[in-house]
């Protein structure tokens, strides 16, 4: 039975599903009426980050142009450019007992690619979720259901798995970024051009 989170939350994840080892983190949208006359693609994201919340390296942060961090632990199956049809838009897969030791904390973002340039924003987007889905039996765990509190942010943090006791936790943070990927890549510790 899946666990619905809201904004805050957090919830053991392998304690209370024992032997879980991979997971899909599965993250999803529709946009609304739009026109602007352009494309709306939005990206999913991960940031693996030590214990001082910053990336290691630029391996660490997996997206559609690094599809894999550096032990192939975290993997993204591929960009969706449109986020038509139902269910998940994007996925990242996750085998939790390979990940490197020194990631504290995995962040799922899901950012507007060109956003500026396009004028688009979290205002325009709804239904947005982020769920865990056991990789072994497809049964959805945990689903984080974003709502419509966003306007003029280009990236939102929507959740994070972390360590915790030897187990892990999934955290439902719903944390906006009007500056997008850049501003997430700055509080991540990556430099940006």
């Amino acid at each position: 039975m899946s666990i619905s989170l809201t904004k805050g939350q957090k919830v053991d994840l392998t304690k209370t599903n024992p032997g879980l080892t991979k997971v899909v983190i599965g993250l999803g949208w529709d946009t609304n009426k739009y026109s602007g006359g352009k494309d709306f693609d939005l990206d999913a994201s991960a940031f693996c980050v030590n214990a001082s919340g910053k990336v290691g390296s630029e391996s660490d942060f997996i997206f559609y142009n690094n599809t894999k961090n550096a032990n192939s632990s975290i993997v993204h199956t591929g960009d969706n450019r449109t986020g038509d049809g139902d269910g998940d838009d994007e996925q990242i897969n996750v085998d939790l007992s390979a990940v490197p030791a020194d990631t504290d904390k995995i962040a799922f973002c899901i950012t507007i690619h060109d956003a500026q340039a396009r004028s688009q924003n979290f205002g325009q987007v709804s239904n947005a979720f982020v769920r865990i889905i056991n990789e072994s039996t497809g049964a959805e765990l945990i689903r984080f259901d974003l709502g419509e509190d966003f306007s003029i942010e280009t990236g939102v943090v929507v959740g994070e798995l972390y360590r915790n006791n030897g187990e892990w936790k999934f955290s439902a943070i719903g944390s906006g970024y009007k500056d997008g990927l850049a501003g997430l890549a700055r509080d991540y510790g990556l430099q940006t051009s």
